[in-house]
């Protein structure tokens, strides 16, 4: 969702500036700056912004620069005056000096322009703010696409290795039983007991191994797998829909370090959570 657009469009008179950034945010949430002369079309800028963004954290800022003479601007001599009698005084009496540049101090000045008509909004102006804003969040939109365009193939590269370090699971399995069923009978010999039901023992120990079996586990990681990779290649708007999958999948790999009571598969799931966590921090950046 991150982003950046910015465009200006030019009138005989005036240019308009729009600038637009966005940043994460699970929804839509919008700041404006805009000029007094602008605030009438504010709420209709930010449905125009809005429908097309979507989410983020966005910041909108619109700048009004004059380019002409504007009719109907006079200075206010007799203030102009009054404040260079009193700087001029207050140099004489604080022992300063006088300015070097009259005119950059005084028309820094306040209320030394007079305007004779209040300024209004032009229909021409309206079509020129609408038309920079649509500009601006074009530029952002392809800013944002070639965002998704890396995001698209970092994930990939990610879900191959997640999916790669799966593969290698089965190889351990058989060893991995035996080590169990061969740690149980060694503890049991330790124990000074004259006699055990031994039909009993294998019934515990297939129960003991029941429950440390991972099957079920790979299945659905191999499932989240691929519905990640289908997701992401559908219509937009489904960042939502794969953060919940990279949760789930977190979930079936950490099942799998629970029960796994094997150092070569706990470096497995080690790895595999590791590109996950690499997952989960980029899929926010998705709309």
């Amino acid at each position: 969702m991150t982003g950046f657009g910015r465009a200006t469009v030019e009138m005989p008179n005036r240019k308009i500036t729009v600038e637009i950034k966005s940043l994460n945010s699970k929804q839509l949430d919008m700041s404006m700056r805009v000029p007094p002369i602008y605030r009438e079309k504010e709420l209709e800028l930010r449905n125009r912004i809005g429908v097309r963004l979507e989410r983020g954290k966005v910041e909108v800022s619109v700048y009004r620069e004059s380019t002409g003479a504007d009719e109907g601007v006079t200075l206010n001599l007799s203030m102009l005056a009054g404040y260079k009698r009193q700087i001029m005084q207050m140099s004489q009496e604080l022992g300063l000096p006088e300015p070097a540049d009259w005119y950059s101090v005084l028309l820094r000045m306040p209320d030394v322009t007079h305007s004779d008509s209040v300024p209004t909004l032009s229909e021409e102006e309206s079509e020129a703010l609408f038309k920079a804003t649509d500009m601006a969040v074009d530029a952002l939109m392809d800013y944002r696409r070639a965002e998704g365009e890396k995001l698209e193939a970092f994930f990939g590269v990610r879900i191959e290795k997640i999916s790669s370090l799966l593969e290698i699971v089965p190889t351990f399995e058989a060893e991995r039983i035996a080590r169990i069923k061969t740690r149980i009978t060694d503890n049991l010999s330790k124990i000074s007991v004259a006699e055990y039901d031994r039909g009993r023992l294998e019934q515990e120990m297939i129960f003991y191994i029941e429950k440390l079996d991972i099957n079920e586990e790979k299945q659905r990681l191999g499932q989240h797998l691929s519905y990640f990779m289908e997701t992401m290649d559908g219509h937009h708007g489904q960042g939502k829909k794969l953060g919940f999958i990279s949760q789930e999948m977190g979930r079936e790999i950490n099942t799998l370090g629970s029960k796994s009571n094997h150092a070569e598969l706990q470096r497995l799931v080690v790895k595999m959570k590791d590109e996950l966590e690499q997952i989960k921090e980029q899929v926010l950046n998705v709309m």
